[in-house]
């Protein structure tokens, strides 16, 4: 393996891992499957999957009335949904 391809992957390697701890780390209400069972049939809650392409087209499972949404296009579909609404977003 050349020089320039190990400090790439050891630079990959070190963001995926700074990008997981953020992720860890940020104050993120969840929610448990039970949580979400117990409210699903509100009519203020919409479910999102914004699981990336692969995630979502390797999958069988699919939550039943979830909308599709493309995770990297969040602040594209976010302004169209209500303020009054509770968004409960999903992914692999």
């Amino acid at each position: 393996m050349s020089k320039r391809l190990f400090i790439a992957v050891l630079f990959l390697f070190f963001v995926a891992g700074m990008l997981t701890t953020f992720a860890e780390s940020a104050d993120v209400p969840r929610m448990t499957i039970d949580e979400l069972m117990a409210v699903l049939a509100s009519p203020d809650l919409i479910i999102l999957d914004v699981r990336g392409p692969g995630d979502w087209k390797e999958s069988d499972l699919r939550i039943k009335g979830a909308v599709r949404e493309d995770p990297l296009a969040v602040e594209t579909w976010a302004k169209k949904y209500q303020k009054d609404k509770t968004l409960v977003l999903y992914c692999a």
